[in-house]
């Protein structure tokens, strides 16, 4: 069929050390798209409730959508879905680079992953060719070098390799996927699910295009789109910039974490960590994943002091935030030295600056002392204290293996009081944007269906005025700060987008800063599927897989008890842009579930389901 699909799921058993292919259903593509949205109805459909994330019957799915087959701007992006070790639930991570293009030019829009090998594993994936390789002389190698090593041992330097680093092989929760030296799968710790089942890597490579419906067409936009794309992001500088450009105006909107969400402001910090302090200091370029005009990555460089020299992928604006101002680290160069040794282990950045500042607030209060870190001093402002425990969470070693299941595992260890002052949704770190400032992210943090994330409902960019949504009622002056009217509705649009963008799927920085509109997607999806899909059914699509998710967290234990805001989201601040502000988080919520068509106890209503075509 010529519609941007093969229409194939490759399935590997590798507790059997088989292989099988399946034939997707087309009403499901119709319904799902595919990505995470197509990966959440399989872990439906295969998966009882409450399945453990190292168990060997946890699925890891490797999903990708009609965009990878052409070369579609932002269209290197893939899905993975899995049961998370952080949150026992529904979970989806995305990277980039050229894993999915490599997976679908082998035949192949998903593969799901079960079982678990006896010993240590990786896949080569050659169009029909699917091979089970020994992996044992692989572990203990690092997310680079294991690339390097599998290149060398197949002499197939084309090969897309997505893999664990030695946090995946501890099974610490918030291991990575990292794919190809420079794009990782970051959060909830999907990579520990990967390890958990003796897989070090999948090395995919193809030689066959998916066919379109209308090739010319598609070709044609893809041009168009391209040119469109790449001239918006040297308008607003961030192609040269990337994401750091963001720092100094999330800090003086109250955006950035500081302190670990106990400070206000720290316009100093922001400044230095960010662009153009940035991009001058690391000598930081560019580094674009295949077919993108856009190039948010930062490859830099960083020569003196020897200590934190290093050459590769840069932190970008969240590992600054929870690497950085949450930690009161003002040094770009300790920050990147902190989120090259997270890169090479494979662990989230975020999270993991999550937990730095965590462990600070703690020796702050007296929960833990260098007795108990073992000579760590983790005063506020440390960068030694930053890269060392860094380095032993990905390790699970000494003081940082505390976190080996998480800020809520450690809270647990560390001190009775310390659980209250955790800022996470189920079980997953918030990312360096506060709610306290943009009031939208409230609610879309509470109900994220993979935690607390900014990505998939971005929300705060509607509020700070450098992204709308026209398509779905959201331009400028929809929303005012600290105001309660279509705050909610910002949430649920954006919410949708961000569950659609991940089913067809695209970087998000296509359309929320390149400049890559909704209608202009819907033209070229529907260049590619011939299915003449509005606008409308595409964020219908994306409603029906955040559903589909959220069915998911209701079975394994969430809903409207769960739908709350830390403890010290409730803080109000004494200065800034947030000072004497609070979030109406109830008000909200009654708006939030109102318009998603939830009952009292946060589940889809029989009317709800029936309007997306689902059953609970």
């Amino acid at each position: 069929m010529a519609d941007g699909y093969w229409h194939t799921l490759l399935r590997i058993d590798l507790s059997r050390g088989t292989h099988a292919v399946e034939t997707l259903d087309e009403a499901d593509l119709k319904r799902f798209i595919g990505g995470a949205g197509l990966g959440a109805e399989i872990l439906r459909r295969e998966l009882p409730p409450k399945v453990g994330a190292f168990e060997a019957r946890n699925r890891l799915i490797f999903a990708t959508g009609p965009f990878q087959g052409p070369a579609v701007p932002g269209g290197a992006k893939f899905s993975i879905v899995g049961i998370s070790p952080l949150s026992g639930t529904f979970a989806d991570t995305a990277a980039g680079a050229g894993w999915g293009i490599a997976l679908k030019e082998a035949g192949y829009d998903v593969l799901v992953i079960q079982g678990a090998a006896e010993h240590p594993v990786y896949l080569q994936i050659v169009d029909d060719a699917v091979t089970i390789w020994d992996a044992r002389n692989l572990i203990g190698r690092d997310t680079v070098e294991t690339v390097d090593d599998i290149h060398a041992e197949t002499g197939d330097g084309r090969l897309s390799v997505a893999c664990v680093g030695l946090a995946g092989e501890r099974r610490v929760a918030i291991a990575c996927v990292a794919v190809d030296k420079h794009s990782f799968g970051g959060r909830c710790g999907l990579g520990a699910v990967m390890g958990s089942k003796n897989l070090k890597a999948v090395a995919v490579r193809g030689t066959r295009q998916v066919p379109v419906a209308d090739l010319a067409r598609t070709q044609a936009l893809i041009k168009r789109f391209q040119s469109e794309a790449h001239q918006a992001v040297l308008r607003n500088h961030f192609r040269e910039n990337g994401t750091p450009g963001l720092c100094e105006t999330a800090e003086g909107l109250g955006d950035m974490p500081i302190k670990y969400w106990d400070g206000d402001i720290w316009p100093a910090g922001a400044k230095r960590l960010g662009a153009p302090n940035y991009t001058q200091v690391l000598q930081a370029k560019p580094l674009p994943c295949q077919y993108c005009p856009t190039g948010c990555h930062r490859r830099i460089k960083v020569i003196d002091p020897e200590e934190y020299a290093l050459t590769g992928p840069g932190p970008e604006y969240e590992t600054l935030g929870m690497m950085g101002t949450n930690t009161l680290i003002d040094d770009p160069k300790a920050v990147a030295k902190a989120n090259d040794i997270a890169n090479r282990l494979g662990i989230d950045t975020i999270s993991a600056g999550a937990m730095v500042g965590f462990a600070m607030q703690c020796w702050e209060r007296g929960w833990v002392t260098a007795k108990d870190t073992g000579g760590l001093d983790l005063t506020w402002g440390n960068p030694k204290a930053l890269i060392d425990l860094v380095d032993q969470i990905g390790r699970r070693e000494s003081f940082g293996a505390h976190f080996a299941e998480g800020t809520l595992g450690a809270a647990r260890e560390i001190h009775p009081d310390a659980l209250d002052t955790v800022v996470h949704n189920k079980g997953l770190d918030y990312p360096a944007h506060d709610p306290r400032a943009c009031i939208s992210l409230a609610p879309t943090y509470v109900t994220g269906t993979r935690g607390a994330c900014h990505f998939r409902g971005p929300c705060e960019d509607v509020e700070m005025g450098g992204f709308f949504l026209p398509e779905a009622g959201i331009t400028q002056g929809s929303v005012r700060f600290f105001e309660r009217p279509n705050q909610s509705h910002v949430a649920v649009k954006c919410q949708d987008l961000g569950a659609l963008t991940c089913s067809l799927v695209i970087c998000m920085f296509m359309i929320d800063g390149s400049e890559f509109s909704l209608t202009s997607q819907a033209e070229i999806f529907n260049a590619i599927t011939g299915w003449d899909w509005s606008v409308a059914k595409l964020l219908e699509a994306g409603e029906r897989a955040f559903t589909v998710q959220r069915l998911l967290n209701l079975r394994d234990g969430y809903g409207a008890e769960t739908d709350v805001l830390p403890k010290k989201m409730r803080k109000v601040a004494k200065e800034g842009f947030r000072a004497g502000k609070s979030i109406p988080f109830e008000e909200l919520m009654q708006d939030y579930y109102a318009l998603r068509g939830w009952d009292a106890s946060g589940a889809p209503t029989p009317a709800t389901l029936a309007r997306l075509g689902l059953s609970a």
